[in-house]
């Protein structure tokens, strides 16, 4: 799978020291990763895993 036109944005709940960045354009994936260390790993997840994701995050509301 070709990811070289992935487009790295931060992620809109991220904080100002934890920050995570989310390359969703592409057709296949979404890739995750830590936007201080982007040669530590990428997470691959699947279009409607994402999604799923997304909406459970949303459902729960952020930590305390």
């Amino acid at each position: 799978m070709d990811l070289s036109g992935a487009t790295w944005r931060k992620a809109t709940r991220s904080g100002n020291t934890d920050c995570v960045e989310v390359a969703d354009n592409l057709t296949e994936v979404v890739l995750v990763r830590d936007s201080k260390n982007r040669d530590g790993g990428t997470l691959h997840v699947t279009p409607s895993s994402w999604q799923s994701f997304l909406a459970l995050a949303k459902q729960i509301g952020p930590a305390t």
